[in-house]
């Protein structure tokens, strides 16, 4: 049992899944190649396949879900190639369905024997689970009165995707007893640890370009006292700089501007005010393809990374950290010439005391490069962007709450 809001969750260790029919929901959402429909990254996939193979070891029959892109987007493909990489991980047979509710997908859902694994179709192939409503109008709906008799147990592996109050997420838990799966679990096990551990400082680093979402972020935390410093890079430090007073480049002011509104950028304002808010003192910066460094007093070019300055600045204060939570980069790391403030700060982390909770795609790829024995040293990585923005900012996550009316609905654990 895991707890979310003090509210009990289930996990795999409370229930026998030994014989039993299990939906289990992923998020093996990955990046496509348009012109050739081939996965760039299987990452997730990766992660989500012990889950399966656990299952499959404990005796049950595994029908996995997941979705993959956005209606007429790029890489709204099938996910014919997603069973063929959850096979070759497993060693092992991935029946793929080539729809989701329809007759093959039952078919072989009825079909599965214990130890088998059967994949669906892309579930936003069904245009439910492209809406979010509220879970008890999903529990009624096709998608979940369809397929729900034929399981036992529904498993919410995909915690990436729970801040969505869609139809595979939030439906099924309320038809069948919903528990969470080994991904969900671990990651709600290192996100409880932000609120739990008592040493301080407690010191956030939040870059990247999601600015509404991660202005939310350090509201919740500064003002509920969760955050003792938050040290603000990327785009987001560019936002607080401008929201002090400082002087940014047109043309840097006006894409600021396009990622938030009005309203949200007075409350930046406001949070600018707050000693626990931190910003560089300089940048890397590229102006017409030359790069050098900027005072944040006299920024004449884009920025594109934090300054040796601010670099040292945020080394220090992350030295003597007791819990450091990353998300999002402080440069554009794409790029070889904007990296070292990343990875600076990365390093940083992981040579502190501290518990370390990196976050985002950006972050995932990093520590999967470090050398093994700095690799060990993360003390968790999400695979959530948006989602753990939602839990950081205090908001409610949809398919979190499910789970927990499944199990106060079902009564698996007291």
């Amino acid at each position: 049992m895991i707890t979310y809001l003090g509210k009990k969750i289930a996990t795999m260790d409370d229930v026998d899944l030994s014989g039993k029919k299990v939906l289990l929901r992923v998020d093996m959402n990955s990046p496509v190649d348009p012109k050739t429909g081939r996965l760039l990254d299987v990452s997730r996939i990766v992660e989500h396949s012990a889950t399966v193979r656990e299952l499959v070891e404990r005796g049950a029959s595994v029908v996995v879900m997941s979705h993959q892109g956005r209606p007429l987007d790029s890489d709204y493909v099938d996910l014919r190639g997603h069973a063929e990489a959850l096979a070759k991980l497993l060693g092992a047979e991935v029946k793929f369905a080539e729809d989701v509710a329809g007759p093959h997908a039952r078919a072989l859902i009825e079909s599965a024997r214990p130890g088998e694994v059967v994949m669906l179709d892309n579930s936003r192939f069904m245009a439910e689970d492209n809406v979010e409503a509220p879970p008890e109008k999903h529990a009624n709906g096709y998608l979940v009165t369809r397929l729900s008799p034929l399981f036992s147990y529904f498993v919410n592996d995909a915690f990436a995707t729970s801040h969505r109050s869609q139809a595979s997420i939030v439906g099924f838990p309320l038809r069948i007893p919903g528990v969470a799966g080994r991904v969900m679990e671990r990651e709600l096990r290192a996100l409880n640890r932000v609120l739990e551990i008592a040493e301080r400082p407690k010191v956030f680093v939040l870059g990247g370009a999601k600015l509404d979402d991660t202005l939310k972020v350090v509201k919740h935390v500064v003002e509920s006292g969760i955050a003792d410093e938050v040290l603000t890079t990327g785009l987001v430090a560019v936002m607080f700089l401008m929201a002090r007073g400082t002087s940014v480049p047109k043309d840097v002011e006006a894409k600021v501007m396009s990622k938030i509104s009005s309203d949200l950028f007075q409350e930046a304002k406001e949070l600018a005010k707050r000693q626990e808010v931190k910003t560089p003192v300089d940048f890397v910066v590229e102006r017409e393809g030359e790069v050098s460094v900027a005072h944040t007093s006299s920024i004449s070019g884009a920025p594109k990374d934090i300054g040796p300055s601010t670099v040292e600045y945020y080394k220090d204060k992350l030295a003597r950290a007791k819990l450091i939570v990353m998300r999002g980069p402080a440069g554009v790391i794409e790029d070889p010439r904007f990296r070292a403030g990343t990875e600076a700060l990365v390093r940083t982390a992981l040579a502190s005391k501290a518990f370390t909770i990196f976050g985002g795609g950006h972050f995932i790829s990093m520590a999967s490069s470090l050398p093994p024995e700095e690799r060990s040293k993360v003390g968790h990585v999400s695979t959530g962007g948006g989602a753990l923005l939602y839990f950081l900012s205090g908001s409610v996550l949809p398919g979190l709450e499910a789970l927990a009316k499944s199990n106060e609905k079902f009564k698996i654990v007291q």
